[in-house]
This record gives C-alpha cells, structure tokens and sequence, in this order.
C-alpha cells in the first residue's frame, strides 16, 4: 500500500534543508525525473520487484494509486513529501502544473519486464 513519508528538513533565515537519508525502505538503483509535462497522464502501470518514492521537487501533481484493495489519490505539492509506491501499487501521475518536476527514486534498474501495465478488476 501506499504511503507518505514526510522528510526532514530544516528551516532558518537562508531558507530550507530537505535530507533524505535513512527513510527510504531499499537501495537507490536508479533515479529519474518528470517535468515540462503538458495535460498527459503518466504511469499507468506496476511492478513485479521495483519499489518506488516519488518526491514532487517543484510545483505539484496528483498521483492515483490502487493496490488491488483501496484506491486513492495523492497530492504531492511540497519537496519534503515523499511517496512510496510498492510494486503492487498501480498507479497513475497526473495534473501536473506547469513548473513541476516529479522526481522518483527506484530500487531497481530499468527492466521492462518488470512492468506490469494492466490494471486490476474491480468489484
């Protein structure tokens, strides 16, 4: 299931310290981000083995995720959330504004085999 980790960051007159250091639940393999995106969405898919953490940089987006039991959106808007998407949870990235930047840290290298793209029955 989805959830959202809130970093620690640190606040005085020169401005803000995000740290991201012994929160994320696996070893950074891979790291990609999302931006200048126009009305599309992005995603629509899960995994077999990745484990995801999604951390909205700059401007916001919303991220629908449905592992199989809840479904639920996310609204990443502030660069000290941090989204963790487990394989099982298909999810979808959109509404993105103009300045946003979505960036995603992966547990595991890039393996289109690892994609699963359809999504679960309902009801």
């Amino acid at each position: 299931m989805a959830y959202i980790l809130n970093l620690k960051t640190f606040t005085d007159k020169r401005g803000n310290l995000t740290v991201i250091e012994k929160v994320i639940p696996f070893d950074v393999k891979r790291i990609f981000y999302i931006y200048g995106v126009d009305d599309s969405i992005r995603g629509g898919h899960r995994h077999k083995k990745t484990i995801q953490a999604a951390i909205c940089l700059r401007g916001s987006c919303l991220i629908y995720n449905d592992d199989n039991q809840v479904q639920q959106d996310f609204n990443l808007n502030s660069p000290d959330q941090c989204l963790i998407l487990e394989p099982q949870d298909w999810h979808q990235m959109y509404q993105f504004t103009e300045d946003a930047i979505l960036m995603v840290l992966a547990s595991e290298y890039f393996d289109p085999d690892d994609y699963i793209y359809d999504k679960y029955q309902q009801g």
